[in-house]
């Protein structure tokens, strides 16, 4: 018997479907970006009737390319990214959805924060007002009065995949707590941070922690993914915690890097640990009794695949006649390029500052122009990755900050980990081992774990975790290299701020600006 997972990130949706020692057997994908609607600048729509047709044919691929029989899932589960959410009217159809980056609250974030909510609302849910649930519903009631009076139930988007699969509504803690309006501490709804942003009352789902089983897939789910009706449909949750989960970090302490679209930069703690900066996140991790603190590097994944299908056409037709992937010989020829890139250096994503979270106009600086070969496309390549592992490399600086711990091996998971030069530059950036698991994508296996558990076919979720995670290679850091990278890396913490100031000045578009920012 096996187990199918449903991952539904910001870049991509894939199914993946594991055995029950944990490997994966079959897998479709599709890739995708968010609506943007240019008459509400920030915004990024969900598109649910979209995502649950790609998702359908990710589902049918991954059974396609297998020898597997629907009757061989014995159960399905899904993850996602956080903060997106789906509201719902009285008969359960949805009437608006919004992925994780949705920006455009701005004035009703400004009015929240004039009215002294900020501080309250990230001391009790863990994460500031910029992408969280409170000003989006004020938004709604503002700009679409027809479809907040029609809004009966809400959940996150990974329960939705669920909610599609078996009909049943809920939420669990992990995408729950993304929303701001959890109370941390109990990982429930927060009727407390309801009343003070003045939300929608009666609205929100009963609460189901990971690894429960919630219903079976229905006949018309069945009919349009080829799941077996009947099937279980067990909870998963949040991207990142099950990614955590499904590297094994299950244990206060331990310090993992996740490398998809977005790098989470987190921290297993045994407290909901708020940082007193306001800098950072905390949610609710997937085991009750643990969080996770976290610093988001923004749009990694996607500057790379930007940087790919606008510059790589070359690799990319390569790629098909050696059989590799067009990411691979993009790190063959930046592994050539020195650490530094030759001078090169990559603007993208910011340092996370939650109260204040900004990025800068994207770009490129330091080219020589007497020297196309080091400081050309190789060049870029590499000062992408390196701009990744600085971003890193200040989460972890804050995390030792507000905990007093200090990791000394990182895990790095996701995409990002599957080639060789991105997880030696962060070792060596970092000056701290970084092991890969022999799953890079943690998430589909985490969500696979919560689904073994549920089934019986693990004790618990640390026996899950215990019997699964099998570690690949550990990439050392390089003195040498580690020293180099020490200039580097404040020269680019330095220059960042002076291009910071041309999206200030409003010569030109910023990345991506946080609401109310």
């Amino acid at each position: 018997m096996h187990i199918l997972t449903i991952d539904v990130g910001t870049g991509s949706v894939r199914a993946i479907v594991f055995d029950p020692e944990g490997r994966a057997v079959a897998e479709g994908q599709r890739e995708w970006f968010p609506d943007l609607l240019p008459a509400h600048p920030g915004a990024q729509d969900f598109n649910t009737d979209r995502a649950w047709r790609l998702i359908a044919e990710c589902v049918r691929e991954a059974l396609a390319s297998s020898s597997l029989k629907p009757s061989d899932v014995a159960a399905v589960t899904a993850t996602s990214m956080r903060e997106g959410m789906v509201l719902y009217d009285e008969r359960k159809r949805a009437v608006w959805a919004c992925s994780n980056a949705d920006a455009r609250a701005h004035r009703e974030v400004t009015e929240m924060l004039a009215a002294g909510l900020g501080e309250p609302i990230y001391t009790r849910g863990g994460d500031w007002l910029n992408i969280i649930s409170p000003p989006r519903f004020r938004w709604i009631r503002a700009h679409l009065p027809e479809v907040y009076g029609r809004v009966a139930h809400m959940n996150m988007l990974s329960d939705w995949v669920l909610f599609k699969l078996s009909g049943e509504l809920f939420t669990e803690p992990t995408c729950g707590s993304s929303s701001g309006i959890f109370d941390l501490a109990d990982r429930r709804w927060s009727q407390t941070l309801i009343e003070l942003a003045d939300l929608p009352r009666g609205i929100y789902p009963p609460v189901r922690e990971p690894a429960t089983i919630v219903g079976c897939v229905t006949e018309e789910a069945s009919r349009e993914t080829g799941i077996n009706k009947g099937t279980p449909v067990v909870t998963g949750g949040a991207d990142t915690q099950l990614a955590l989960l499904g590297t094994g970090a299950v244990r206060p302490g331990q310090f993992t890097i996740v490398g998809g679209t977005f790098w989470q930069t987190a921290l297993v703690a045994d407290r909901p640990l708020i940082d007193p900066g306001f800098r950072l996140r905390t949610l609710c991790h997937v085991l009750p009794g643990q969080w996770m603190v976290e610093g988001i590097g923004f749009y990694h994944g996607f500057a790379m695949r930007w940087f790919r299908d606008g510059f790589c056409d070359n690799e990319k037709r390569e790629s098909v006649s050696r059989g590799v992937s067009a990411y691979a010989l993009m790190e063959e020829r930046a592994s050539a390029i020195p650490p530094g890139s030759n001078g090169v250096h990559a603007i993208f994503s910011n340092v996370m500052n939650a109260r204040c979270w900004k990025h800068a106009v994207p770009a490129f600086l330091g080219f020589d122009i007497m020297d196309a070969e080091g400081t050309g496309k190789a060049a870029c390549v590499r000062a992408i990755e390196e701009s990744a592992a600085y971003v890193s490399r200040a989460h972890l600086e804050i995390l030792l900050e507000i905990s007093g711990l200090a990791p000394p091996v990182i895990t790095f998971c996701g995409g990002a980990s599957k080639g060789t030069l991105w997880p030696r530059i962060l070792a060596d950036v970092t000056g701290v081992p970084v092991r890969i698991p022999a799953v890079k994508e943690a998430t589909s296996l985490g969500s696979a774990m919560c689904a073994g558990v549920a089934l019986g076919w693990y004790r618990d979720i640390g026996e899950a975790a215990g019997r699964l995670v099998r570690w690949e290679r550990t990439f050392e850091p390089v003195s040498e290299n580690a020293r180099a990278y020490d200039g580097h890396y404040r020269k680019w913490r330095a220059v960042y701020p002076s291009v910071m100031s041309i999206a200030d000045a409003g010569l030109l578009p910023s990345m991506w600006r946080a609401p109310g920012v």
